[in-house]
């Protein structure tokens, strides 16, 4: 059985005039592929000879952008009671890891994976001339496993990577992994595109991975994959591996996610993701067939989120969605991402079926409504003192990974050794109901509460459902 491992790593850096891969080949001996897009001209060896190439000038250019990311935490002492002696005293305990980021704007803007910096206290930033920095977070985004970090450079302009065009990307492109393995010290490895639009990986809310066959080992996430334009093309981000060691099989988010990342904190000051308002479900075989389709592919609409720019664009229960914006939608998962690669109020191309018939129309994307938490403190000597909860909307629902469709309450916060945190409850819960009554509203979950009394909880984590008594 396969074993998923996330890895730590390091970043790759940026180029201004990149050599061109036709110019180490020889153009007698090779033939040109004629591709849908004319940006890039691809060029396959017919000889040894001429398949012999350096990757030199791409590393030179882009080595200058790599850092390494240390992550320091420390995990407070307490008093713990031993038997015999009584109470001691258990002393602070501090860690460090190690991961890499990508320098992508020159006044020291970086991007590294979220779960580098998770935890830490304090963070530095190795620069490849062995210049170090303190570094803050601007945002840190589980959904994507994205991180935003920013370093005081005094106004000095550092190498950044650019960020490719993925949507030009094409499996079987070369590609260059750059990163720290096993803290060796920075590496490069080459490969190609193995897979484009990997959904079914697991890793995070917004898969949509490339997939490369560059050795990717653990201290390369956070890393950059660039092509041979010295372009980043993604963030190296995990392997699949049985034995902790790359396998051949590592995962990339693609540029444009890190990009629409970037380019939200640093005009919002955080993360704002455009939806289409559609809930959906995978096509099946056997669901093909009902509906008349040539191929299991696409996304059956199930919902539709009232005012969104779904139900604008007039999209209704039962299309199914083929296409979003010239770009082939296979699945949900896909369907999400290439939405949380846009802005709110872009508008896009959708094509979808309705009753066997392809059609096409304009929608307006929008920002998931309700960002603005209404959050209140519940007091009192019950199994909800302590806890800070909100009705849910679909923007708090994105951001705890529920289902935007969704009613109830979540908690958004629990207070260090409250009742609340001694019964069990957790940030993210969402609570459905007490003794089968439905809570959506806050006054609801109050007037249920101070009784004394047991009851039976209902709530939903991590997609699952949980039922067990508490006191009211």
């Amino acid at each position: 059985m396969l074993k998923l491992l996330l890895v730590a790593g390091l970043g790759a850096g940026a180029v201004t005039a990149a050599p061109k891969v036709v110019e180490f080949l020889d153009k007698d001996k090779a033939v040109q592929v004629q591709t849908n897009n004319n940006e890039i001209n691809r060029i396959v060896p017919q000889s040894k000879s001429a398949a012999i190439v350096s990757y030199a000038p791409i590393v030179k250019n882009a080595s200058g952008a790599v850092v390494n990311v240390y992550a320091r935490s420390v995990q407070k002492g307490r008093v713990a009671i031993d038997p015999f002696w009584g109470p001691f005293q258990i002393p602070d305990r501090a860690s460090q890891s190690q991961g890499s980021g990508v320098i992508v704007r020159e006044d020291g803007v970086i991007v590294t994976n979220n779960h580098v910096v998770a935890g830490a206290q304090e963070l530095q930033v190795l620069l490849g001339d062995k210049r170090e920095y303190s570094a803050k977070v601007l945002v840190a985004d589980p959904r994507s496993d994205l991180a935003v970090l920013k370093i005081d450079t005094k106004g000095e302009k550092l190498t950044a990577l650019k960020f490719a065009d993925t949507s030009a990307a094409l499996v079987g492109d070369q590609v260059l992994a750059i990163g720290n393995p096993f803290g060796v010290g920075q590496t490069v490895t080459s490969g190609i595109i193995s897979a484009l639009a990997r959904t079914d990986v697991g890793i995070t809310d917004y898969s949509f991975f490339i997939q490369t066959d560059a050795a990717i080992n653990p201290g390369n996430s956070g890393g950059a994959l660039v092509d041979m334009q010295g372009n980043l093309v993604g963030i190296n981000t995990a392997i699949f591996s049985q034995s902790g060691s790359s396998a051949g099989v590592g995962f990339a988010i693609p540029a444009e996610m890190v990009k629409r990342v970037v380019d939200g904190v640093l005009a919002n000051g955080r993360i704002i993701r455009a939806w289409t308002g559609v809930k959906g479900q995978n096509i099946t075989s056997e669901m093909a067939q009902t509906l008349n389709l040539s191929k299991p592919t696409g996304v059956l609409i199930t919902d539709i989120y009232p005012n969104s720019g779904a139900a604008n664009a007039g999209l209704k229960r039962g299309d199914v969605i083929t296409s979003f914006n010239g770009t082939a939608v296979a699945d949900e998962a896909g369907l999400r991402y290439l939405a949380a690669t846009k802005a709110p109020n872009d508008k896009v191309n959708i094509e979808y079926i309705r009753g066997g018939s392809k059609s096409n129309v304009e929608l307006k994307l929008s920002e998931l409504p309700g960002g603005k938490a209404d959050e209140k403190l519940l007091n009192g000597n019950h199994s909800f003192g302590g806890a800070k909860v909100a009705i849910l909307t679909p923007s708090i629902a994105d951001s705890k990974g529920i289902d935007p469709f969704l009613k109830g309450i979540v908690i958004t916060e629990i207070a260090n050794g409250s009742n609340a945190q001694q019964s069990g409850l957790k940030a993210g819960d969402l609570v459905l109901d007490i003794d089968g009554k439905a809570i959506n509203d806050i006054q609801s979950l109050e007037s249920m509460l101070g009784k004394s009394k047991q009851a039976i909880l209902t709530i939903m984590r991590e997609g699952k459902t949980i039922r067990g008594p508490i006191i009211l």
